[in-house]
């Protein structure tokens, strides 16, 4: 094994390549903390989109400053998002789920039938 093929096995590892398809463990909404599963119907701008929660309410959401640069969100995509105690119109986005997950999640009836997308 040379230098060069260590270094790339090191770039991968770094930028997360090889954990981006890979199922695992798959991380579920904390039902205690309020979180829910949503998918993405528009995006606004300014780190703003519109989310359609599985509790059937259409919410703004926001993506944090941790996950801005690091995830990136497009339409139609499987989101865990938390409301607003104080504006539960509004709601944070906590994490984002691959298409590959979302459909471990689909095949295993873990998605509510309102948010199921591959149904």
């Amino acid at each position: 094994m040379s230098e060069d093929d260590v270094d790339n096995s090191v770039k991968d590892f770094e930028s997360g390549e090889e954990n981006e398809e890979s199922i695992g463990r798959v991380i579920l909404p904390n039902k205690k903390k309020g979180e829910m599963f949503g998918i993405v119907e528009k995006m606004e701008g300014a780190s703003r989109l519109s989310v359609m929660c599985e509790d059937g309410y259409t919410r703004n959401a926001r993506i944090p400053g941790r996950m801005r640069k690091r995830m990136w969100i497009r339409e139609k995509d499987l989101v865990i998002v938390k409301p607003w105690e104080f504006q539960p119109e509004k709601a944070d986005v906590v994490y984002r789920y691959t298409k590959t997950q979302a459909s471990y999640l689909s095949r295993n009836h873990m998605l509510p039938e309102v948010i199921d997308i591959f149904k």
